[in-house]
């Protein structure tokens, strides 16, 4: 049995702060080298000129975010962070590097590829991993569906197609516990799981076995075979998400910026043409201006119309908007009112 210590951890300001401190601090981050492109600057800039203490709403999730991450990789004997090359697990991967920087992040990124990876997320990941010295773990689904152990969907999406191999990547590796990008915003099942979501012998997860989350006091302890996951960035929003990403200028893959594509209409959702997402017959083919909102499969994702070409113009559309990226572009999630919560329930993240 995994034995944790319960640490008591709060954010203090320090009243040793000088301007002098503040000034040599400021230059010793302008001269970060590329290594640390995705992490440039490892300290909250000051809220105002008045009180240079006074965290924003986004230095006060950024803190909580690598304070999470902090305390379970000390907790934990083997965690890994799951690398989609997706915008939440960018910005995790971001906030990972600050956590650890200097040194660099001591644990490896785990990618359940399905097969049907938009290409552009793909080549971003290799880059990501190679720039960072990462090491990659890939648990590939067409493996899976090659030898037999899976089969492909009436309706040729393979996303909930993820859990089996996501699960035995976890017991081949040993991780005790995986760091994911799922926030509360999300989806309603997400929005009842906690920080740290401890899973059984089976890689499930029960909604009715939660852990009290008092005071920033998370419980990573398991029986032997069970492991937790942990979503440190679970109180962000999107909006949260893309203010963060353009305050710290984190590059992401292009497709989630406007750009042209030809894209046909099923059931309210423009879906790219590509080699795993065909028109039907009835479907006419249109090129319009479009980004994505969120990446999973080409063959279940959906993109927007939109013009937004930046962060800040994102920042202001995604504010504007009724509809979480979940809901407005992923086809698995319509399966059923419950189906996010039925995958998780068999250990899907």
């Amino acid at each position: 049995m995994t034995t944790t210590s319960t640490p008591t951890t709060r954010v203090i300001a320090d009243d040793s702060v000088t301007d002098d401190s503040v000034a040599d601090d400021t230059a010793f981050r302008n001269e970060g080298s590329d290594a640390h492109k995705l992490a440039s600057d490892p300290s909250p800039a000051p809220a105002s000129d008045g009180d240079e203490r006074r965290l924003t709403h986004l230095d006060a999730l950024e803190a909580e975010a690598i304070l999470v991450i902090r305390e379970m990789a000390g907790e934990l004997e083997r965690p890994a962070l799951l690398f989609s090359g997706g915008k939440d697990s960018v910005v995790m991967l971001h906030l990972a590097t600050k956590a650890f920087w200097p040194a660099p992040i001591p644990f490896p990124v785990l990618h359940v590829d399905t097969g049907h990876n938009f290409p552009e997320v793909l080549a971003y990941r290799d880059e990501t991993v190679e720039r960072l010295g990462l090491r990659l773990v890939v648990a590939s689904v067409q493996d899976y569906i090659d030898d037999g152990r899976l089969r492909e969907r009436a309706d040729g999406t393979r996303n909930p197609l993820q859990t089996m191999p996501l699960l035995d990547a976890i017991n081949e590796h040993r991780f005790d516990g995986v760091f994911g990008g799922g926030r509360r915003d999300e989806e309603k099942a997400r929005a009842k799981e906690r920080i740290v979501s401890l899973r059984d012998e089976f890689g499930q997860w029960d909604p009715k076995n939660q852990r009290p989350e008092l005071w920033n006091l998370f419980n990573p302890r398991h029986r032997p075979g069970e492991h937790v996951r942990v979503f440190p960035i679970s109180n962000w929003t999107e909006v949260d998400i893309w203010r963060y990403i353009d305050r710290e200028d984190i590059p992401l893959a292009p497709l989630y910026y406007a750009h042209e594509r030809e894209v046909f209409q099923r059931d309210g959702m423009w879906l790219a043409v590509g080699p795993v997402s065909r028109p039907r017959d009835d479907e006419a083919v249109e090129t319009r201006l479009v980004r994505y909102r969120t990446v999973g499969d080409m063959s279940c994702t959906g993109a927007v119309e939109s013009p937004a070409r930046t962060n800040a113009e994102i920042v202001v559309e995604v504010a504007a908007s009724t509809l979480t990226e979940r809901g407005a572009t992923r086809a698995d999630d319509r399966i059923s009112e419950a189906a996010m919560e039925d995958r998780k329930k068999e250990g899907y993240f």
